[in-house]
């Protein structure tokens, strides 16, 4: 068929109630329909309006699949109420369970567990059932602030990602969590993590992908020793960095090491190079400016033109990074309280928005939370409400009373520094 005679592509869209929506395509039809013409463009061919004005000065970024040599999706467990967990204990609870005695039916009731088209509970119960289960149990990054535990191993998940995760199981090392194509309406999908990471970090809806800092050889160099408090505080790798060094390389391709070394007269470290990158993506600028392409693919990121401009952007980075760990030095004193004496029980959490108050339960609440940061949303989770919801019905523990007070005011510095990444940004030539 010849150019000429290709069809014309018309969208309409109707919003509102249902009963609204009936009335219109009652009294309407194709012909008194309002419709726009759309102009399908390479590579996507979108059958939605999209606003592409800003396409050539976006191409001229970094794609992160372009900066970065390695990286994966997250974790699938498919079966997170089995292996992951708040405690070790309550994981090693279930895994006597899973490896004791009891028939495999009366064990996949007990567990909530069943077989599917690529697991088989017997055949998993043989190739578990010789192994130290518990020594496998690792610290998981599952939820944005929210660290839990997980029992690693091949044969009770899905998908271990092992070829990416072995780069940060019990290393000294950093991974940026990001998602490509999204369903959520707005971009605000970038977290960090030092831990084994899931695929639903970010969402539940769009899977997450996950991209090291370092690549590590096979086996681990040097005693490691892991703490992670409970309620996902603040984790604390001691490693033995000086073995590290010689077994670990950048995560960054040659081409993109040349291309911001020509543009800064010198390479940064890799560490610099993070930060940066992870500034530039919490700029709400950049979001907000490019958010249509921000949806339909991974991130692009500006090459820094200026070192000015990196330097502030990369330590701006790295205040952000220790904010988001939580072990920012400001994060000691906290200006939210938690004043009142209680059971500790998580029962309904509301927010009194006039008080700047967040009740677990009808006598206790957090207060000094202001509505801004109730409201913050990392990826598609509003994180201070899905942090207390998702301990329905358990007591909280004193370290996670404390994590949580830590959790309101890191959020609360993100959105000031945010403000400041935002005057930095601007001075990126584009």
């Amino acid at each position: 068929m010849s150019e000429k005679k290709l069809a014309k592509i018309f969208y309409a869209d109707l919003w509102g109630l249902r009963s609204e929506k009936y009335k219109y395509l009652l009294e309407n039809d194709v012909k008194t329909t309002n419709w726009q013409e759309l102009n399908p463009i390479a590579p996507y061919y979108f059958f939605v309006p999209k606003d592409f004005a800003l396409q050539s000065e976006y191409d001229k970024f970094w794609k992160v699949t372009e900066i970065f040599k390695e990286w994966s999706f997250g974790v699938t467990t498919s079966r997170d109420l089995f292996v992951v967990g708040f405690t070790k204990e309550e994981i090693i609870q279930r895994l006597r369970i899973f490896t004791g005695n009891l028939p495999d039916e009366l064990v996949k009731e007990g567990l909530n567990l069943k077989d599917t088209g690529t697991w088989r509970l017997s055949e998993a119960r043989q190739k578990v059932k010789d192994q130290r289960l518990e020594e496998k149990i690792y610290p998981y990054a599952y939820r944005p602030f929210d660290n839990r535990w997980i029992c690693y191993e091949s044969s009770l998940i899905e998908r271990d990602r092992r070829e990416i995760m072995h780069h940060i199981l019990g290393r000294v090392n950093l991974g940026l969590n990001l998602t490509r194509k999204l369903r959520d309406p707005i971009w605000r999908h970038v977290f960090l993590s030092l831990l084994v990471t899931d695929k639903t970090i970010l969402s539940s809806r769009d899977n997450c992908y996950f991209f090291p800092l370092y690549l590590y050889s096979d086996e681990p160099v040097g005693a490691i020793h892991v703490e992670h408090p409970a309620g996902g505080g603040e984790l604390s790798l001691q490693h033995d960095i000086s073995k590290t060094k010689s077994e670990r390389i950048p995560n960054f391709t040659d081409k993109f090491l040349r291309a911001i070394k020509e543009s800064l007269g010198s390479e940064p470290t890799p560490e610099e190079i993070f930060y940066y990158i992870y500034a530039a993506l919490y700029s709400p600028t950049y979001c907000k400016r490019y958010e249509e392409f921000l949806k339909i693919d991974f991130p692009k990121v500006p090459l820094p033109s200026n070192n000015e401009a990196f330097k502030e952007l990369n330590s701006l980075g790295k205040e952000l990074v220790d904010l988001h760990l939580l072990r920012h030095s400001s994060l000691a004193d906290t200006e939210v309280g938690f004043p009142k004496g209680g059971s500790n029980m998580v029962e309904k959490v509301v927010y009194d928005e006039q008080n700047q108050r967040v009740f677990i339960n009808k006598e206790q609440y957090f207060e000094g939370i202001s509505k801004e940061v109730w409201k913050y949303r990392i990826g598609a989770y509003q994180v201070m409400e899905k942090y207390l919801k998702d301990r329905k019905s358990r007591k909280l523990s004193l370290d996670e009373i404390d994590h949580y007070m830590k959790m309101a005011k890191a959020i609360r510095l993100t959105i000031v520094l945010q403000e400041k990444i935002d005057e930095v940004y601007r001075k990126i030539e584009i």
